[in-house]
């Protein structure tokens, strides 16, 4: 499609980019919780000592979006080495991935090319673990390594020092890479897989979020499929997200071509039968050639920057229908404004709260992130709506802390509500703890709330904790000396309203040693560190015992 045909394209339906492009684009991932329970394998593995970890899924399920959000997230010191080409010989591999890590080969007579580079990648590994580096290798399309390289690929796994495995390698495939790998002179390699997941199409209900996500992502602001599209878009495509951007884009075409505002289900499967054969009775797992050739026609209208990391949202909801996506996590959300209208036929858009809405009893579905804003704010999903989530956190005065290496009494003296990661079946879950109550834990994910006993949560914590608190206006850490006036009297304003008996202090706004001395105390009466310095912890206790709108873990 041409350019100036391409922007009257997209000024006919509002958009300012292209919403169904198959170019693998990170910020246009939905983020169902197949991809985040995907994501939470892949970062379970890599935090395990080395080994194999395994992505699988069929044609156009989404891998390789999901492995380049992935590769993203990992910190600096983390090496990758990433091989496109999976078609080659053993030789060939390990000279891409010294080619990728930038290690130096030196020709060496009588010594096998194979060797040359196996043992420039092992001394390599042990110089940047000494480093406190830690190095992965992704294999794309996986299910295309002979033997050979698996077992050359097994052999790098190996690589280790007394202590620790320097190696951590990734293994992204179609499901044919399973059997391949179940085969009995493959169970070497197959043992060392610590972390694996299967990424399955999109169910029947994910569809409209999914194609909601999309459309709010590339600007449009009215609807545009009705709501027959989300059943005549699975039985065409399996919900296989691949087929679904090229039916959809293929349907936006068609309708601007004949001038229509909207899609109906007549005219999706209309559009798509001109580029998937037999789109009555077709099998979209089991076609994967007439994948390549939608892809190859999608192709010419492509016009997508391939921009990195899952973003949210910023639109409304656009099927006819009470749909929504799923919120992105805590450091990337976007909101967007409540927005109601009528479609000409009579049925009703509706979206709101980052479309949180879902289908399945109507009810409300939150991050943990946003769970836990609302605990604070109530309703706060629904302000802001232009603001990002640390933009909202701010708007409300409120403060995000986290932290590690906590055990059970930690978060006893912490006292406020917030996200828990747990392990569970090799799955690692972000969950909002909400509330202790004696042995019992409750604890609420967007599949909704459970308890959890003591015993069983502290096996499958690792120790990590997100909270918001309220910190007083100019809060910073106050040490004897240091001069805050308005955090001065803050802090005795507040101590008077715990006791009665305390008598204001003139300090000239300096926290003096007088003052000091009165929070020794009142450190030591409530068991915290009776250091006299007013940081984090004190606050909130004298937040907890001064502002009964606090939420807590422990009921007051």
């Amino acid at each position: 499609m041409a350019d100036s045909s391409l922007t009257l394209y997209l000024n006919h339906f509002g958009l300012q980019r292209e919403p169904f492009s198959i170019v693998p684009d990170p910020s246009f991932l939905y983020p169902s919780p197949k991809h985040r329970q995907a994501v939470a394998h892949l970062k379970y593995g890599f935090d395990r000592e080395g080994g194999f970890i395994l992505l699988t899924g069929e044609v156009g399920t989404g891998k390789t979006t999901l492995t380049r959000i992935f590769l993203k997230s990992l910190p600096a010191h983390i090496r990758v080495a990433y091989v496109l080409n999976s078609k080659l010989e053993s030789s060939d591999l390990l000279a891409s991935i010294c080619h990728e890590l930038d290690i130096d080969l030196s020709d060496q007579e009588g010594v096998s090319h194979a060797k040359i580079c196996t043992d420039a990648i092992y001394q390599d590994l042990l110089i940047t673990h000494a480093d406190g580096k830690k190095t992965l290798i992704v294999v794309e399309e996986a299910q295309n390594l002979n033997h050979g390289v698996l077992e050359s690929l097994r052999l790098l796994s190996n690589l280790e020092t007394e202590t620790n495995k320097l190696l951590h390698i990734l293994l992204v495939g179609q499901p044919e890479l399973l059997p391949i790998l179940a085969q009995t002179d493959l169970r070497q390699l197959n043992q060392r897989v610590i972390a694996r997941f299967h990424l399955q199409p999109l169910g029947q209900k994910e569809i409209a979020n999914y194609v909601n996500h999309r459309l709010q992502k590339a600007g449009a602001k009215q609807p545009i499929f009705k709501v027959e599209c989300e059943r005549v878009l699975y039985k065409l495509t399996g919900g296989i997200p691949r087929l679904i951007n090229l039916v959809c884009h293929q349907s936006l075409l068609a309708a601007y071509s004949n001038g229509s505002d909207n899609i109906s289900g007549s005219l999706l499967k209309s559009a798509a039968s001109e580029i998937l054969p037999d789109c009555n009775n077709r099998n979209p797992l089991g076609h994967g050639r007439w994948v390549a050739i939608s892809i190859l026609f999608s192709s010419l209208f492509v016009v997508c920057a391939a921009t990195y990391f899952l973003t949210q949202n910023n639109g409304n909801v656009l099927f006819h229908k009470n749909l929504s996506s799923t919120p992105a996590s805590i450091t990337e959300k976007k909101t967007a404004p409540e927005l109601a209208t009528k479609s000409p036929d009579g049925d009703k858009s509706i979206s709101g709260r980052h479309a949180i809405e879902v289908i399945q009893n109507s009810e409300s579905i939150l991050s943990p992130e946003e769970r836990l804003l609302e605990l604070w704010v109530s309703g706060s999903m629904s302000w802001n709506m232009e603001k990002t989530y640390a933009e909202m956190i701010d708007s409300f005065e409120l403060t995000l802390s986290s932290v590690e290496g906590l055990n059970f009494e930690d978060l006893l003296k912490i006292d406020r509500p917030g996200i828990v990661y747990l392990v569970e079946h090799t799955t690692e879950q972000a969950v909002l703890l909400t509330e202790i109550d004696g042995t019992e834990l409750i604890l609420a994910a967007e599949n909704g709330s459970r308890t959890m006993r003591y015993d069983q949560f502290v096996k499958s914590w690792d120790g990590s904790f997100k909270y918001l608190w309220k910190p007083p206006q100019g809060y910073g850490v106050l040490k004897k000396g240091m001069s805050n006036r308005p955090l001065v009297d803050w802090l005795q304003t507040r101590l008077m309203l715990i006791d009665n008996k305390y008598e204001w202090v003139i300090t000239g706004g300096h926290y003096t040693e007088a003052v000091r001395l009165r929070v020794v105390e009142f450190q030591e009466r409530h068991k915290l560190l009776a250091d006299g310095i007013l940081g984090d912890q004190t606050t909130m206790m004298l937040n907890k015992l001064t502002d009964k709108s606090i939420p807590l873990l422990r009921r007051r």
